[in-house]
């Protein structure tokens, strides 16, 4: 019995809209700062007043090169700004301020591993800087539906990151974003949250048959706010389009808008392209090589680098490295502890398994937390110093997420001391066999899993604070005198 042959394939490319976190607007000064409250950062280039010019920020540009250099992109010398037209009420000059015909910066790619784990690089067209457009905002008045425009984001700075169409399946496209966002969070050019709406994407997909490069008829999906959702997104709009030519229908070229509480795509427009023309009001961008090479000298270590060294240096796993190494936050906090003293291999076990769930759990960066590497060095100390048990320090650990202090002062406060004191576990372990006579016999008598019963009686009525590698010394110790 013959498997069935997929008839066709997936051609898929994403269009990525990037926020970058400059300080001000890209045409202006307003701050760049859209969950303020509504038109509170307008000024006349954000309206499009009659008289107003807009000035390009060069933070901006510095952070889009930035971002275009960590991702191999060549960055051009010249660029320059189109008016690209369309008539939407989120834009009311009628046009938006982008780089069509000359782009910032071309090529470029990211390496990811397919679903079998064979390499693959997946390429970009190109990058282009432009501005945001403003936020509509849907309410009802009176029983009427109205809608409202906030102009906070209007002129807000974007990279557009635009891919070619190499991309054959979800997993890939899953894994293109998540590489993607490592490596722009890396370049501190954005956040790039797609829930905070940093990061946007929209994936053009159209199918062909298996084995042919013939480039058919796409159809955009928007309205992804997470990676998984552009994956369940492609999953479902392949199925749709293969479902669609098997029944004869053709396919074309519209947008359509992801649904993720039923699970399906809509068609929401016919796609619109309006014309695109020079822009006279904002100068070409030129760059030197002196210049470039100055942002150049700004990347960081990248996370696949930063990875391989943490394996070589620290002897981490490559599991614990890439983990470590996804957030610059993260690697920065996870090595400054290590040159604090604290062991490499306790520090990545407790960065990775214990740091990073709990910071997942409390949906909370690193940053946000008073938690700095002195205070998680100190706490590996107390640990590594048995005067805390790793269940205590866990605790702590919670209880260092939310408050300033010492650890050992908190230990103090809390309670969180660990008995190793001799005559203390001394007397713990005679009171324990004192109270369990049966079980002291029987375990006289061979059998003995009695010890961890007596194990875990003991570290009751010591309130879990006993020391539980001395206090199985003893324990057996006692147990074998009998």
């Amino acid at each position: 019995m013959h498997a069935e042959v997929n008839p066709y394939e997936a051609v898929i490319g994403l269009e990525i809209h990037v926020q970058l976190n400059a300080a001000t607007k890209l045409f202006c000064d307003c701050p760049n700062q859209p969950g303020d409250a509504p038109n509170r950062n307008t000024c006349p280039v954000c309206l499009w007043l009659p008289g107003a010019m807009p000035r390009l920020s060069a933070a901006a540009v510095e952070k889009a090169v930035l971002a275009s250099l960590a991702l191999h992109c060549t960055i051009a010398q010249e660029s320059a700004f189109d008016q690209k037209v369309y008539y939407y009420p989120d834009l009311p000059k009628g046009f938006q301020l982008s780089q069509h015909h000359q782009p910032l910066a071309k090529g470029g790619w990211i390496d990811i591993r397919d679903e079998d784990g064979r390499p693959r690089r997946l390429r970009l067209h190109h990058i282009h800087l432009e501005e945001d457009v403003a936020r509509l905002v849907h309410e009802t008045e009176d029983r009427r539906p109205v809608s409202l425009v906030d102009f906070n984001r209007a002129g807000a700075p974007l990279i557009e990151i635009v891919t070619e169409p190499d991309m054959r399946s979800p997993w890939e496209a899953m894994e293109f974003l998540k590489s993607l966002r490592t490596r722009l969070r890396y370049t501190g050019s954005s956040d790039c949250s797609m829930e905070q709406g940093t990061m946007r994407v929209d994936a053009n997909i159209s199918l062909r048959r298996s084995g042919t490069e013939s480039l058919n008829t796409k159809v955009e999906v928007k309205n992804m706010n997470s990676i998984r959702n552009v994956g369940d997104a492609i999953a479902y709009e392949t199925r749709r389009q293969a479902e669609s030519l098997e029944r004869g229908e053709p396919v074309t070229l519209h947008t359509r808008l992801w649904d993720p509480q039923q699970g399906i795509t809509t068609a929401m427009r016919e796609k619109f392209s309006g014309p695109c023309v020079p822009d006279p009001s904002v100068p070409v961008i030129r760059m030197d090589d002196v210049w470039l090479e100055r942002i150049r000298r700004q990347l960081p270590e990248m996370p696949a680098r930063k990875a391989e060294r943490f394996v070589a240096a620290y002897q981490l796993s490559t599991e614990e490295a890439r983990t470590i190494g996804e957030e610059r936050e993260v690697a920065v906090f996870f090595e400054a502890t290590v040159r604090l003293g604290a062991p490499p291999r306790q520090a990545a076990l407790w960065v990775a398994g214990q740091l990073l769930p709990a910071l997942r759990d409390r949906r909370q960066s690193l940053g946000e937390t008073p938690l700095t590497p002195d205070r998680f060095a100190g706490l590996l100390s107390l640990l590594d110093q048995e005067r805390i048990h790793a269940g205590a320090a866990r605790e702590l650990l919670l209880l260092m997420l939310e408050k300033e202090g010492a650890p050992a002062d908190l230990v103090a406060a809390g309670g969180f001391q660990q008995v190793s004191d001799a005559a203390e576990l001394e007397t713990l372990v005679s009171t324990v066999l004192a109270n369990h006579p049966a079980d002291v016999v029987d375990f006289q008598k061979g059998n003995p899993k009695v010890l961890g019963f007596l194990m875990g009686a003991a570290m009751k009525a010591s309130g879990g604070k006993a020391n539980p590698r001395r206090l199985k010394e003893l324990l057996a110790r006692r147990l074998r005198r009998l």
